[in-house]
């Protein structure tokens, strides 16, 4: 039987001033500074070469700027999806590292340990974060085959639709090495699901020679 044959190219905005001063940004709209522009720049030209078919982008100015740069050299539209913000930090939001661990450690340290609970005791869900980013991802391909879709986001996103499409405990989401900025996860159907291709890339993917000896001659 026939499957569908797709790919999802999970790219992480590039830098920003909060990003330099470890600030949590979640929610807050937050503009690419000058390095985090050339980053998007060198990236988006890579990124040609995927052929992407589809470009869906977070709405918030980062992760808008980022798919930009890639849709002003494909002639390709962004598709602009909410679903696809960064985890809403709650209390946390605009706080450094060091003083959400010397506020609020308890509930940090159980959401850095893959506990479901709220960013920021007000804030969003791991679960929550995977349910809707997934949802915009799917709505994106239903009913399509072979295409290459592009997704701007953020990387609690990132990382959250990974540990879900790939069918991992929660509890191991956070084994998941980050993305840094203006690098890039791929994603591809299988008969049996999703595949991680590449993760933390910031070239294009290799041919995988030899793999368990049944790999590409």
């Amino acid at each position: 039987m026939s499957h569908s044959h797709n790919k999802i190219v999970l790219w992480r905005h590039g830098q920003t001033d909060w990003n330099i001063a470890n600030r949590f940004q979640g929610s807050t709209d937050i503009p690419l500074n000058e390095t985090g522009i050339s980053q998007v720049t060198r990236a988006g030209k890579l990124l040609t070469g995927l052929s992407p078919t589809q470009i869906i982008s977070s709405d918030l100015s980062r992760a808008y700027s980022t798919a930009k740069a890639l849709a002003d050299l494909i002639g390709l539209e962004i598709k602009k999806d909410k679903r696809l913000r960064e985890t809403d930090g709650g209390n946390w939001e605009g706080k450094t590292g060091d003083v959400i661990r010397e506020t609020d450690i308890e509930n940090f340290i159980r959401w850095i340990d893959g506990d479901d609970n709220p960013a920021g005791d007000v804030g969003e869900r791991r679960s929550d974060v995977a349910a809707r980013a997934t949802a915009a991802i799917y709505e994106a391909l239903e009913g399509k085959t072979n295409q290459t879709l592009v997704v701007a986001t953020h990387g609690g996103t990132a990382r959250c639709i990974l540990g879900s499409m790939l069918n991992l405990p929660m509890t191991t989401w956070g084994s998941i090495g980050g993305l840094s900025n203006a690098a890039w996860s791929i994603i591809s159907t299988t008969p049996k699901g999703w595949n991680l291709v590449e993760h933390n890339s910031g070239s294009l993917p290799e041919p995988i020679f030899g793999e368990e000896s049944g790999g590409e001659k």
